[in-house]
């Protein structure tokens, strides 16, 4: 266990290549003083690289990210890191890559337009894991 979770804080590591929405998101989640966001990763590469680096509690994937999709990236998390909490973060409402993200090991899948307060609590639950 890492040295942040021993007191009940979050580490998140945020992956999305837009980034804006990114650092607009790292804002909103280090309001939440249980939640701290420990890096921001624009590609899917840099995802599974800083997640293997930092060993966050939790990592939020875009699906729609250069160098490697979300999907492969979740899929390679999970394998890598199978406790950790996996949250897919998409614009794109089509089940079917829901349906991918979650055989690929994403814990849930939320819409980037409806996900807000559904993300904060996700996160919250990710030191029960």
């Amino acid at each position: 266990m890492t040295p942040a979770s021993d007191h009940g804080t979050v580490r998140v590591l945020l992956a999305d290549d837009d980034r804006r929405y990114a650092a607009a998101l790292r804002l909103l989640i280090e309001e939440q003083p249980e939640l701290t966001v420990v890096a921001l990763a624009y590609d899917g590469q840099e995802t599974i690289d800083l997640a293997d680096e930092l060993e966050p509690d939790a990592v939020v994937v875009d699906l729609h990210m250069p160098k490697m999709d979300g999907v492969t990236a979740i899929r390679k998390l999970r394998e890598a890191h199978p406790n950790i909490c996996l949250i897919a973060l998409t614009g794109d409402e089509s089940p079917a890559i829901h349906d991918e993200a979650t055989a690929a090991g994403a814990d849930d899948v939320l819409v980037k337009g409806q996900m807000l307060e559904a993300l904060v609590e996700r996160l919250k639950k990710a030191r029960d894991r």
